[in-house]
């Protein structure tokens, strides 16, 4: 009789494209980097290539690639990183197919819970999502999610840093709007960590940095880019050709121009500091033509996304991508459709950091709602890539005996056991009651029953374990840094 462990399956997993198609797109990106080149508006970065090699157009501002940079590039990039907390605890392991969930970014519009309404968020609102994204348990980072639009516009992106390091313990993925806050962001992390190199050595944010399409860096994204290298601060490369308006129109083609735009940004990381890590990301999209929009729930954009995925595990770099998320502007049947889709293509893909819940609206516009929502769908994606395994199961007579002489199994042992780790069993937001029951307590709307949720799950907040002295150290650089800008004080807010 084979024992149980030379039955176990292997985890289930989605593919697009075969190696040899794989090797063909990289070619072709190869190519375009070394004939075509890329336009990078930052002369310190051209300098550098071209001390490596590289033929530089000034005039244009334009590098000509070689295969040997690009190759010198991808051997030092690391396979893999981990992330912490902001106590130091090992949150992401970003290998393999190791799967992790982390809310949408930079949103301009918060869908009000209880209007129903899209407005501009405010401070407030920003450290409610802070505190919510901290009891979810099946999105295992924050990001900083929408702009408060109560501070100056110059310390946005240091602003919702500084928050979510008050109010969540868990690592967050980031991004600097200018090359000036990136200090600021990175001496707030550094006041968390202790030293720079306490943060290298454990860190605790990634930062998007995203190339222009089509074949571009801007001179502050590029500079972004070298300042977390040097620091050893992860980041993820966000490459958005639009297919058939900014990018060819088939899926190969924006396959091809999203792997150049990426390994442009990886020499650039790279060369500045060999084996600073990286993540393979990207938030691409198909263009409908008769919205004019760029619709991040369409298949064809999850279709880049998992196909990209496949180029960077081939290039052995951990992997990134903008889905999960949805354009509706409600939380209705289309978002649960779009969200959801995305979410398990994402994870049957083994995408390692997947980008997206509580998102719509093209990215734009955040929902505490859809975010306890898209929790409960990542959640049943981690347990559907789990896959189908024995336990216990074999020989399976004894369990059939129980059955036949109880006449059930409700409170069997081998019930008990497993009931958790096989079951999936989600929060109050999904509706699994008849129709008797739903009636009694309420006949609730999918709408009402996320925001009794969020208001549940809120109730259940508690503080971070972050010192004291530490969170007055944040808030120090964070006013010095407001002070600059015209504000004699910040948002009062309760820490």
């Amino acid at each position: 009789m084979p024992t149980n462990d030379n039955l176990v399956n292997p985890r289930p997993f989605l593919r697009f494209l075969s190696d040899a198609m794989i090797e063909r797109i990289i070619t072709e990106a190869r190519d375009i980097l070394s004939k075509l080149g890329i336009e990078i508006h930052n002369q310190d970065i051209l300098a550098n290539l071209q001390g490596h090699g590289a033929k530089v157009d000034k005039s244009e501002n334009r590098v000509f690639l070689t295969d040997a940079i690009i190759d010198a590039a991808l051997k030092t990039t690391p396979g893999s990183f981990k992330l912490y907390d902001v106590l130091g605890n090992e949150t992401h392991d970003l290998s393999g197919y190791n799967v992790y969930f982390t809310p949408g970014s930079a949103a301009l519009n918060l869908l009000d819970g209880k209007t129903q309404q899209i407005r501009k968020p405010v401070t407030a609102d920003y450290v409610n999502y802070a505190k919510l994204v901290s009891v979810l348990q099946n999105i295992e980072s924050q990001s900083t999610a929408f702009i408060p639009c109560d501070v100056h516009e110059l310390i946005s992106d240091s602003y919702r840093l500084y928050l979510s390091l008050l109010y969540c313990e868990k690592p967050v993925v980031t991004g600097a709007f200018t090359i000036e806050a990136f200090n600021v962001m990175r001496d707030l992390q550094i006041a968390v960590r202790g030293s720079a190199e306490e943060l290298a050595d454990k860190p605790l944010t990634i930062f998007s940095c995203c190339p222009t399409s089509p074949l571009k860096w801007s001179d502050v994204t590029s500079q972004n880019v070298v300042d977390c290298a040097r620091c050893s601060i992860p980041v993820e490369f966000i490459s958005m050709p639009l297919s058939g308006f900014m990018a060819p129109v088939t899926l190969v083609g924006t396959l091809v121009q999203h792997t150049a735009e990426t390994l442009s940004g990886i020499v650039i990381s790279q060369l500045t500091n060999p084996g600073a890590p990286v993540l393979y990301g990207g938030s691409p999209a198909v263009f409908d033509i008769r919205y004019e929009t760029t619709p991040m729930g369409a298949i064809g954009t999850q279709m880049i996304d998992c196909a990209y995925n496949e180029i960077g595990k081939y290039l052995h770099i951990p992997t990134q991508a903008y889905i999960s998320l949805s354009d509706a502007k409600q939380l209705d049947a289309q978002a649960g459709l779009e969200s959801s889709m995305g979410a398990t293509l994402a994870a049957l893909a083994g995408i390692n950091s997947i980008s997206g819940p509580g998102m719509l609206d093209f990215e734009s516009c955040q929902s505490l709602e859809k975010l306890v929502l898209d929790n409960e769908i990542c959640g049943m994606t981690l347990r559907l890539i789990k896959g189908i395994q024995p336990k216990e199961d074999f020989p399976a007579l004894p369990r059939f005996e129980e059955l036949l002489r109880e006449k059930h199994l409700l409170i069997s042992e081998h019930t008990r056991k497993y009931l958790a780790e096989e079951m999936c069993l989600p929060g109050k937001v999904i509706d699994r009651a008849n129709r008797t029951r739903w009636q009694e307590e309420g006949g609730l709307t999918l709408v009402e029953r996320a925001r009794t949720e969020v208001d549940e799950l809120l109730g259940k907040y508690e503080p971070s374990r972050l010192p004291d002295k530490v969170k007055k150290e944040l808030t120090g650089i964070m006013l010095k840094e407001a002070r600059r800008c015209g504000m004699e004080k910040l948002p009062e807010i309760l820490i």
